[in-house]
């Protein structure tokens, strides 16, 4: 009887695609999925001649693959995933291989590698970015998990990954248990903070410069032949041409605005807040899908709250210009936040993450695929050890060269009555990240005063601290004027 090289359950899109892909590389792949109609329809339609193995039951399925057993799940994250391993169980024997290519919670990821490693099997967790046509011609894969599985699947997860021009595959190992998971749903977090930015950067060409969809789609093409080069540009000045059949009108303005979310870049938010590392551009755009949800409270504020009303006096290529520049800045800094949060994840949960490796990964197939990614590769090649992306040279440059037309957008949007808040939260990341002071005195002092938490001072090494009985000292005098009983 033939044998699969891997299988793969779930027949979704994601999944016949992945196994077409698979199979172009010269694999034979098993397909199975929990509705057989689907494996049946699959066989009959695209997987028609090519070397795919259809099974009808998980015994079918297991049997279908040779020995060490690489079955992948292409299923919903959660519980769906967990029920899946459960029915796979007694069919797998030591040494064989589960691979959840989903978008899992990388504490589930972790949690699954250790209870599948005690009963002598080995876990995958990996990201897949791309989309259903990177799943088709070359995603970008972030495999984690049991070490010992790498080289059992290494072939064929670098035959179907993205290439880089140098034919460098978009695909390497990341690090154990829960790390390829980690890795994607930062490289989500990083998605919604570009998403946000560039529906920023169309809301004030829009909103404030009067541009129609056919205007900004020139803008969007021409800023995708600069540094902004980017999938996410690209498809952005795509969508700016498209116009509805029905109505003939730009699609994108009959569009409903109110964003959907499925919850890794709230994942990566949380894990910001629970690593301590500053994030506020991914949170922001996390926090303004949560607003454009709100709709209808939206359509009935907005007849009773008062603001500016947008209106723009100036250059408006100036304008554009700047705006061009304050995209590119805010992109850099959401970038800076990403890598921080990886850094730290790699310290805390012992992954030793290349983060140089990972911006190479994430060069070609994923949705954050941008030109600069390999100014973030060369970064840290050239300082393994840098602590932020806005240290490096080129970054460096590039923002101080950035920052007064950055300001400008900033300000105008505010004037206006626009909301930016990821152009707005990457600014103020930045002037916290660049002051050597911060008011975090005054609130030490505050939470020393209500709850004796105690602080450092400036006078004494780091790591002592000094408690104050606040209510007991003299409050100090204003100046020129009387001391304060």
């Amino acid at each position: 009887m033939k044998q699969a090289d891997i299988g793969v359950i779930g027949l979704a899109v994601m999944g016949e695609n992945l196994i077409l892909n698979m199979e172009s590389k010269g694999f034979t792949v098993a397909a199975y999925n929990r509705t057989v109609s689907k494996v049946d329809r699959f066989l009959a339609g695209r997987a028609k001649g090519k070397n795919i193995i259809g099974a009808h039951s998980i015994p079918e399925f297991v049997a279908a693959l040779r020995r060490p057993r690489k079955a992948m799940l292409m299923v919903k994250a959660g519980q769906p995933v967990d029920d899946l391993i459960a029915q796979l169980l007694p069919h797998l024997e030591p040494g064989d291989i589960v691979i959840d290519g989903g978008n899992s919670f990388f504490g589930d990821t972790i949690r699954r590698c250790r209870e599948l490693e005690a009963r002598g099997l080995l876990f995958i967790g990996t990201g897949i970015s791309g989309g259903e046509e990177g799943a088709l011609r070359g995603p970008s894969i972030m495999p984690g998990g049991s070490p010992a599985a790498w080289p059992h699947v290494r072939p064929i997860f670098q035959a179907i990954a993205a290439k880089v021009a140098d034919g460098t595959p978009c695909c390497d190992w990341i690090g154990s248990d829960g790390a390829g998971h980690y890795v994607k749903m930062v490289h989500n977090g990083i998605e919604y903070g570009d998403m946000q930015m560039i529906a920023e950067a169309y809301f004030l060409l829009n909103r404030l410069l009067g541009l129609s969809p056919a205007e900004m789609h020139r803008i969007f093409r021409e800023w995708n032949e600069g540094e902004l080069n980017s999938y996410l540009v690209g498809i952005t000045a795509d969508i700016l041409a498209h116009v509805d059949p029905e109505t003939g009108q730009p699609l994108v303005d009959v569009i409903l605005d109110a964003a959907g979310q499925k919850g890794t870049g709230k994942w990566t938010s949380q894990s910001a807040l629970d690593l301590g590392v500053p994030a506020p551009t991914i949170a922001e755009a996390v926090f303004a899908r949560f607003m454009s949800a709100l709709k209808e409270e939206r359509e009935a504020a907005a007849r009773v709250l008062t603001g500016p009303t947008p209106h723009f006096r100036g250059d408006r290529e100036a304008l554009i210009a700047d705006i061009r520049r304050a995209l590119y800045a805010s992109k850099i800094c959401s970038y800076a936040q990403g890598f921080q949060l990886l850094r730290a994840a790699s310290a805390e949960y012992g992954w030793d993450l290349d983060l140089g490796g990972i911006a190479l990964i994430w060069r070609e197939g994923c949705i954050i695929r941008a030109r600069f990614l390999e100014r973030i590769k060369v970064a840290f090649d050239a300082d393994p050890s840098l602590p932020n992306l806005l240290l490096a040279p080129y970054f460096r440059e590039a923002v101080a060269r950035s920052q007064e037309a950055w300001r400008r957008v900033v300000a105008t949007a505010v004037q206006n009555g626009l909301p930016v808040p990821a152009f707005a939260g990457a600014l103020a990341y930045y002037d916290g990240y660049r002051s050597e002071r911060l008011p975090a005195n005054l609130i030490q002092a505050q939470r020393d005063y209500f709850g004796a938490h105690t602080y450092e001072r400036v006078d004494r090494p780091r790591g002592e601290f000094f408690h104050t009985v606040w209510q007991e000292q003299p409050l100090a005098a204003e100046p020129g004027g009387v001391e304060n009983a």
